[in-house]
């Protein structure tokens, strides 16, 4: 949870104890999941349950999960989507859960093996800029940032499909443009949206 941006301070309280409303004898965050561990061979059946708590509505849930510590199981409850792997392939199925951070990719993205790692790094990304941004975490803000990562994700898949007439143009231009302390990055981007957004021959 923490690596999807979960507040430190809602950490504590669930690790305490405190604030923590599943009904099913695990932890629930509200907003976001509702998991539990369970004795081997019982992950389908405890996310059955899991899936059948009424504080999943209550507290307005977006996934259950489930796992014996060999086997995991997890559903996104909004459309039924699941997920079934071995515990230690969690890190595989990263882009599954991206949701909890606010970032909704498409599936084929989320489901691409090699994309996932991109959608972490995006994660991380996301989270940075609310570290340094504590504003834009508002929920009037939330579209535009999702839009903004929406675009971004757009332009490292089509960099290398020669949307932009040259394979990695847009990275490239990024790092070659940006300070070394990323100070004027922002700028950078910026332009390029620009720039994409006036006709070649305008340019």
């Amino acid at each position: 949870m923490a690596a999807f941006g979960a507040k430190d301070n809602a950490l504590k309280q669930l690790r305490s104890g405190d604030g923590n409303k599943s009904d099913a004898g695990g932890v629930l965050h509200r907003k976001h999941i509702h998991l539990a561990v369970c004795d081997v061979g019982k992950t389908h059946e405890k996310l059955q349950e899991l899936r059948a708590s009424p504080a999943n509505g209550k507290f307005k849930v977006d996934f259950v999960l489930t796992t014996d510590g060999q086997t995991l199981e997890a559903e996104a409850l909004d459309n039924g989507e699941t997920v079934t792997c071995e515990y230690l392939e969690l890190p595989d199925h990263f882009g599954f859960f991206l949701p909890l951070a606010g970032i909704s990719p498409v599936k084929q993205i989320r489901d691409n093996a090699f994309d996932i790692r991109v959608t972490s790094r995006l994660n991380k990304l996301y989270v940075e800029l609310l570290k340094n941004n504590p504003a834009w975490a508002a929920a009037d803000r939330r579209h535009e940032m999702n839009h903004f990562m929406a675009r971004l994700i757009f332009c490292f898949f089509a960099k290398d499909s020669y949307i932009f007439n040259s394979k990695g143009m847009f990275t490239e231009t990024v790092d070659q443009m940006s300070e070394r302390d990323s100070s004027n990055t922002h700028e950078v981007i910026s332009e390029l949206f620009r720039s994409m957004d006036t006709p070649i021959q305008d340019r």
